[in-house]
């Protein structure tokens, strides 16, 4: 859904391989950089467990087996799982605990090492808009613009396997796609409209959560789903108003921005042009209005029951055991989720980012949400549980 694509990788002259993502520090560092652990553990020492409801996530569990279901290590709990009755919450938690072993994820760093990390969330938002360009509908959406390159580095360098940079021609060389400052009244974009909306706030949220819905002045919805991104890094705009004194880490929400830049509308474009990295969106009908945005997995989101994760690190597809808190709040929320989709900005180990639905409440949690949480991995009894191999895909 949401996501953008390896946002820090870009080319220079001689592909000049990943200069923004592998960076060298100019001194060694004794520690080395974190790397993940999986702990084997036993059911009791997975937080809150047994007081889940896990039959509200069986319709994504099956989606998982979808996509999953083929490979050698998903085979078994997949067929499994088509002759379970799911109606209830202990015969659900008997079958996960038959056919799964659970692994807490640890980042380890020298000789410390933690289980928490942070647990942010995302939504499927409503806009309005318009097929043509009127008041007050004056904000593009775009689909990917056809000048702009997609290249595989693993094709080019077996070692690169997984990572892809977006680029332009300038004469014989690639050099990095444009960024948003830069694609403003760009003509590269002409004709790439795919509506207009009425509020450029929205737009750009829309980006972040990388998919969403647009009630057009006609009546219909259609629904906005990622395409693309122009390979630019993706920087925070609420880090961006953060550092310059504008308000305080703790104030940087959603709604806080919204509130920030409705009252400075003289500074939109310097906020917005703050983050150089845009998504481009492609077009789908929205025939069951019930059914989430597809993830990253390829199937469609369920709200509460799916996270964006970290691939490096966390298995697409793989259902994972999540305690943290509820938005802004100090309330215990423990449920079975499935890794089904990534992002741009889920990077790191311990991390994840919970999909909360459709509409203005789960836009409400999602922004809210930036709370503290540990994270378990349910892995098939009968499979080895290795590092995930890299994808290169969103």
């Amino acid at each position: 859904m949401r996501r953008w694509i390896e946002p820090c990788c870009l080319l220079s002259i001689a592909l000049a391989l990943l200069s923004g993502c592998v960076s060298t520090p100019r001194k060694p560092i004794p520690s080395g950089p974190p790397t993940v652990r999986y702990e084997k553990v036993t059911w009791s020492q997975v937080e809150g467990w047994n007081l889940d409801q896990p039959q509200e996530a069986w319709s994504a569990f099956l989606q998982s087996c979808k996509a999953r279901g083929s490979r050698p290590e998903w085979r078994n709990v997949c067929a499994a799982a088509t002759t379970q009755p799911a109606t209830d919450a202990v015969s659900v938690r008997r079958f996960f605990e038959m056919q799964f072993a659970p692994y807490r994820i640890v980042q380890a760093e020298g000789r410390s090492s933690t289980d928490s990390g942070i647990v942010t969330g995302y939504y499927e938002p409503l806009l309005h808009g318009s097929r043509k360009s009127i008041p007050p509908f004056t904000t593009p959406l775009y689909a990917p613009p056809p000048d702009m390159l997609a290249i595989e580095l693993g094709d080019l360098y077996p070692e690169l396997k997984g990572k892809r940079v977006r680029g332009r021609l300038e004469g014989r060389k690639v050099v990095p796609y444009y960024s948003r400052a830069e694609l403003e009244g760009n003509p590269a974009l002409q004709g790439r409209e795919i509506v207009w909306v009425e509020d450029p706030i929205a737009a750009f949220f829309l980006e972040v959560q990388g998919s969403g819905r647009v009630q057009l002045n006609d009546g219909t919805t259609v629904r906005l789903a990622y395409a693309d991104q122009n390979g630019q890094p993706y920087r925070s705009i609420g880090r961006y108003l953060v550092d310059r004194g504008e308000m305080t880490l703790e104030q940087a929400s959603a709604q806080s921005i919204r509130l920030w830049i409705q009252a400075h509308p003289q500074r939109l474009r310097e906020v917005l042009n703050a983050n150089p990295s845009v998504v481009f969106f492609r077009e789908e009908p929205l025939s069951d209005p019930s059914v989430g945005p597809q993830g990253a997995l390829g199937v469609p989101l369920t709200a509460g029951r799916s996270i964006a994760v970290d691939p490096q690190f966390v298995p697409l597809g793989a259902p994972v055991f999540l305690a943290t808190t509820q938005p802004s709040s100090d309330i215990a929320l423990q449920r079975l989720v499935m890794a089904q989709d990534t992002g741009g900005a889920i990077r790191g180990i311990v991390r994840a980012d919970l999909f909360w639905g459709f509409g203005a409440a789960a836009g409400d949690s999602a922004g809210r949400m930036r709370q503290q949480g540990r994270m378990w991995i349910l892995w098939p009894r009968d499979a080895v549980l290795r590092l995930p191999a890299p994808t290169g895909k969103p």
